[in-house]
């Protein structure tokens, strides 16, 4: 279970190598990706907050990146954090998301990233549900949603 503490050791010291890396130009990132989605993944935007259905919903499944299919977050570690944006507890695998400093807009968070793409998904908080105390604040327009 990653904690808190790991989360500063990766964003300080490296992230877990990822088991494959996918690169594309922008370009290619633009032909398989709405406006709206490339904002988000590609240049680090965020949406609207509740602006998607996808925060009210916890059936099964598992949720993949957008922009290379990789495998990210497990329904069954989804919560209702009242924030607006999907929020998890943990990644399906310790190398499934990258994490790094973000000191944009006058503050220091950390970014998560697809660990493979380095599609921006959002930012991590240490103000989760226990056990892990973690909330992975995800946008949902980085997300596809896979039935298992």
């Amino acid at each position: 279970m990653i904690k808190w503490a790991d989360v500063i050791h990766f964003t300080n010291k490296g992230n877990p190598a990822p088991d494959k890396r996918v690169e594309k130009t922008e370009a290619e990132w633009k032909q398989i990706l709405t406006p709206e989605e490339f904002q988000v993944t590609r240049l680090k935007g965020t949406e609207r907050s509740f602006s998607s259905e996808m925060c009210s919903l916890f059936e099964p499944g598992i949720y993949e990146c957008k922009c290379c299919g990789t495998l990210l977050f497990d329904a069954s570690e989804k919560f209702e954090s009242g924030t607006g944006w999907p929020s998890f507890t943990q990644p399906v695998k310790e190398n499934a998301v990258g994490y790094h400093a973000d000191r944009s807009h006058g503050m220091i968070r950390v970014e998560v990233t697809c660990n493979v793409c380095d599609s921006h998904l959002g930012h991590i908080f240490p103000d989760g549900p226990p056990p892990s105390g973690l909330r992975y604040c995800i946008n949902a327009l980085s997300l596809n949603k896979v039935k298992e």
